[in-house]
């Protein structure tokens, strides 16, 4: 029993005792960014001057495209107009034969063929560079900083940027400057996750060779490279499908291919515009295939179940279920049992079987696919032996690309143009955001009320994802008007795909136990949403965010070279009147811009764990 002067002491120890602990770091810098985002956005919003009159002006835009694209002109098929006495226009379609048919194929097949060929170069230069930027494998802190800057800078200059400068080294050297172009830009993404898969290897090979006497190199060749390889493969393969989807704003500057042709069709007047829509579906078809074979691949060539939610992932699993299961020696069956020298032993004579032979057989198509490529690309290689570099760096002429200026743009209007991308990033982010937040959660299995609910909104997550972004963004650019709005628009419905299911996969993840409680204690199902699944995904929602807006950022600067406005817009100019210095200059806004991003989302990213 306490005294009445021990009673003000109890009571302050009670209600220590019952005070909410103080909250953690993580939880304090997710709230803010999304309250930062959520500012950001509306300011972004605001700046972008959306309105619902510009709203009903992007409505008629799209209904006037509409108009104009149809009827649909498929290839093998002609569209003619005959005008009535009524004056209305009658529309005819009729069958030319099969020769525009074949000139598509051969149009798909050259496109897959740069693609092919620009991932595979940019998988060889990303080795050295991966080496580098590794930490456990870096042969000093000097060559971890150059190589990891490597790989900003590949990311941060867009692709478009080395297909025109390229062009200009090497006249008339056809498929080149873009073969060039794809490997030097995937550097950037593909040095990054090779340098991750070497930071994550086990270390006891490594150290096993260097005891032995082994050098660097053979440390590296015999213990690193046969642990990362599957890693490496499946990182090769899912850039190639990145890269396929990117080759579309290629076609703006003049490489060929199927973004070459949609963009002929789109500047091709009445007639053009009704190929606009079958050139989309022929794109959209051909990533969905490459995305499905390139998943097939994955799961032959690696003997891993792809645990992605995309489409090709989604194949390759009802692939492997429909087949008869087949005992994995290596997870199951007697191998388990025995010990580490018969393990060994076994390994070091493996058996010619079924699978050995199916994957090596496999692994030389692979091969054989790419020197294909190459061969069937036929890039002038005698044309990188005497570029023309005088052009680019005598300052008495016109193309000199050193000193970096602005030509006749000031200062003030180059910070504006980067307002304008930020603007739009931003503006796409909380637009994808908002969206995100109501098909995300409703695809998630644990969030969804039924089945059927959860398949409907996974399926619109999974549909719109597999239409390439840009592809998009051009469509909206096009139908709803040349502006920063329709760019920010297409940007923010595109993101959807990729957001909702990060979203709906991070409920997924989130521990149970919370949620069975509540439930065990008669809460609803909003009030376990509430109060379980969605504060404790929220960290993983902040980390999908930021890496929506720095693929934003890098979208919305490639949509100013189609019409969105911005800095892109300022160096499609430059590159199109071929003054270089004013490319370089643009091209290091770009990537201070990329850098900032990079490093706040990194900053931020460190705060949540």
């Amino acid at each position: 029993m306490t005294t009445v002067a021990e009673r003000p002491m109890a009571l302050a120890a009670r209600s220590a005792l019952v005070r909410r602990p103080a909250p953690r770091l993580s939880t304090i810098v997710s709230y803010g960014v999304i309250i930062a985002i959520l500012a950001l956005g509306v300011w972004s919003f605001i700046g972008l001057d959306y309105s619902l009159k510009s709203l009903d002006t992007t409505g008629k835009n799209i209904a006037r495209f509409l108009g104009m694209a149809t009827p649909m002109q498929w290839p093998g098929w002609e569209v003619a107009g005959e005008r009535q006495a009524d004056g209305t226009t009658t529309y005819v379609t009729t069958w030319v034969g099969f020769a525009p048919i074949w000139e598509m194929f051969l149009t798909i097949v050259i496109t897959l063929a740069l693609v092919i060929a620009g991932t595979a170069l940019a998988a060889v230069l990303s080795v050295p560079v991966a080496y580098g930027a590794a930490r456990n494998t870096t042969p000093h802190g000097l060559v971890l900083a150059a190589c990891r800057g490597i790989g900003v800078i590949a990311r941060a200059v867009p692709d478009v940027v080395f297909v025109v400068i390229f062009a200009f080294l090497w006249f008339n050297s056809g498929t080149l400057p873009a073969i060039v172009a794809i490997g030097l830009h995937s550097v950037g993404m593909i040095s990054k996750m090779f340098a991750d898969a070497i930071e994550q290897i086990d270390e006891g090979p490594r150290l096993a060779i260097r005891s032995a006497g082994g050098s660097k190199s053979q440390e590296f060749w015999s213990g690193v490279v046969p642990q990362v390889l599957p890693a490496w493969i499946a990182v090769a393969l899912h850039r190639a499908d990145i890269n396929l989807r990117g080759t579309v704003i290629l076609g703006v500057v003049g490489v060929i291919g199927i973004g070459y042709e949609l963009d002929e069709a789109l500047h091709g007047g009445p007639a053009g515009m009704r190929r606009v829509i079958p050139l989309v579906v022929i794109i959209i078809v051909l990533c969905v295939l490459f995305e499905v074979v390139s998943s097939l691949l994955r799961t032959r060539l690696l003997g891993v179940q792809p645990t992605g939610k995309g489409l090709g992932d989604t194949v390759a699993r009802a692939v492997a279920r429909a087949k008869p299961a087949v005992a994995d020696a290596t997870s199951t069956g007697t191998i388990r049992t025995l010990d580490r020298h018969a393990r060994i032993e076994a390994a070091m004579h493996r058996p010619w079987d079924r699978s050995r032979i199916g994957n090596t057989l496999w692994i030389w198509v692979g091969i054989l696919v790419v020197i294909g490529a190459f061969v069937y690309a036929a890039p002038d290689i005698t044309k990188m032996l005497a570029p023309s570099w005088n052009e680019l760096v005598d300052p008495a002429r016109d193309r000199a690309i050193w000193p970096p200026h602005f030509g006749s743009r000031s200062v003030a209007d180059v910070t504006a143009a980067v307002v304008t991308t930020i603007q739009i990033a931003f503006a796409a982010t909380l637009m994808g955001a908002i969206i995100s937040a109501v098909v995300g959660p409703l695809s998630a299995r644990n969030v969804a009320p039924n089945s059927w609910i959860r398949n409907t909104f996974r399926g619109i997550a999974l549909f719109i994802r597999a239409i390439p972004d840009l592809v998009v963004a051009i469509l909206f650019i096009i139908a709803a008007g040349i502006g920063p709005q329709a760019g920010a628009l297409a940007l923010g419905i595109g993101g959807v795909g990729l957001l909702a299911k990060l979203i709906g996969d991070s409920m997924e993840e989130v521990p149970n136990g919370p949620e069975r409680a509540l439930a065990a204690g008669g809460s609803t199902r909003t009030q376990v949403f509430f109060s379980s699944t969605l504060p404790m995904s929220v960290p993983a929602m902040v980390s999908h965010l930021m890496y929506l807006l720095e693929q934003n950022i890098r979208s919305a600067t490639l949509l100013g070279i189609v019409g969105a406005g911005g800095i892109g817009f300022l160096l499609l100019n430059a590159l199109q009147g071929r003054h270089f210095d004013e490319v370089l200059a643009y091209v290091l806004v770009i990537i201070a811009m990329v850098v900032v991003v990079e490093s706040a989302s990194i900053l931020i990213r460190r705060a949540l764990k």
